[in-house]
């Protein structure tokens, strides 16, 4: 899942329906995240107990859907209902929310390109 270019990745802020398949998801990207479900981008979605996870994303002529469930515990999620935008985040953070971190106030080292090192 990791070792192919992630386009943009967008969570869902507040809790989402994960009755939802794809073209309910999708038609939530497209109506309340005003986002194109077509593009290269990842779409995350949460569950209202904190515990599920759905990812969207568009892969040449079709939609994955990946679903996790974590049996202890809950994912480290904005809870801002009232706001509809989709929240930008980077790959990484998003390996932080999926390892359980508290992937907004995770400081790591800064990326160094290899001409940098001395």
């Amino acid at each position: 899942m990791w070792d192919s270019p992630l386009g943009r990745v967008y969570l869902a802020p507040g809790a989402t329906d994960m009755r939802r398949s794809i073209n309910g998801l999708s038609l939530m990207v497209s109506e309340t995240l005003e986002l194109d479900p077509v593009s290269p981008h990842w779409f995350v979605f949460c569950s209202r107990g904190g515990d599920k996870l759905k990812i969207l994303h568009w892969q040449t002529n079709g939609f994955w859907l990946h679903y996790r469930r974590l049996e202890e515990g809950r994912f480290r999620w904005p809870r801002d209902a009232g706001d509809t935008a989709a929240l930008e985040i980077t790959a990484r953070e998003l390996r932080w929310l999926l390892d359980g971190l508290n992937w907004q106030t995770t400081i790591a080292h800064r990326a160094m390109p290899a001409r940098e090192v001395r």
